[in-house]
């Protein structure tokens, strides 16, 4: 696998700094070890299957062998961590360009979407160096369902989940494809910040939905309105209260099973 995603990277400075595992616990986990133990930007972790993969939130990401893209990228921005608030919605953006569909959206803040069903995740981890104030290093790890058959997701995601229908030969190229744009992400990350944000706008099936909040025990219902420049949703209630959501759960109104 490593060497067929090699050969579409010719030239690219990431292609000698991917290292791929059969099988692995979580590649944001290994990313996390190795970003700590000083590896360079633009180190890539790919595996063929997960045997923990994480979403946001503590979530499982199911990540079974031959059926999907499970990666992770090391970052090193050396800047606050409030100028990084931006950095899940870049990252989905990139995805969606690599995927090549325009029907691909994004469900706030980090959920990729074909249609009502989850294509894929993006988790992002960061640390600060106490010291300095700054980003030490940055983990974003994305999963992406790409040749499961309906009926091969488990049975609590089934209704939920969707895949891209390849066939596993073509994976590593749609790989390649997502290092590449990752890349250019990185390098537009700060000065394509404007961009960045009105390309995820445009893909972002939140706006516009009725939306339900969960924080803890408490759920609120409202409308999302817009996203910030730092990624926070917009949202306004029913009394007309208006608010910029950075934390908790979305469910939007028709998808995912959410009446």
């Amino acid at each position: 696998m490593l060497a067929e995603i090699q050969k579409y990277l010719s030239m690219h400075p990431w292609r000698d700094t991917i290292e791929y595992f059969e099988c692995i616990d979580s590649t944001n986990t290994y990313a996390k070890k190795m970003a700590m133990q000083g590896a360079a930007e633009g180190t890539v972790i790919i595996a063929g299957q997960q045997t923990g993969g994480r979403g946001r939130l503590g979530r499982s990401f199911s990540s079974p062998a031959g059926m999907g893209i499970y990666l992770s990228v090391i970052l090193r921005p050396g800047c606050r961590p409030e100028e990084l608030m931006h950095l899940t919605c870049a990252t989905g953006v990139a995805a969606a360009k690599a995927i090549g569909r325009p029907a691909t959206g994004i469900k706030w803040t980090n959920d990729l979407v074909l249609g009502k069903r989850k294509l894929g995740g993006i988790l992002t981890e960061l640390s600060v160096d106490p010291t300095k104030g700054i980003v030490d290093w940055a983990v974003v790890g994305i999963g992406i369902n790409c040749c499961q058959k309906p009926w091969q997701f488990p049975e609590e995601i089934r209704d939920m989940a969707c895949s891209l229908g390849m066939d596993w030969q073509d994976v590593p190229w749609l790989i390649a494809d997502l290092i590449i744009a990752l890349q250019q992400m990185r390098q537009e990350l700060f000065t394509g910040k404007a961009e960045i944000m009105a390309q995820f706008r445009r893909r972002c099936v939140t706006i516009g939905s009725e939306i339900s909040i969960l924080r803890g025990e408490n759920v609120m219902h409202a409308r999302a309105i817009g996203v910030d420049d730092a990624g926070g949703l917009q949202v306004v209630y029913s009394d007309g209260k208006q608010e910029t959501v950075t934390s908790g759960e979305v469910s939007i109104r028709g998808m995912y099973g959410y009446l």
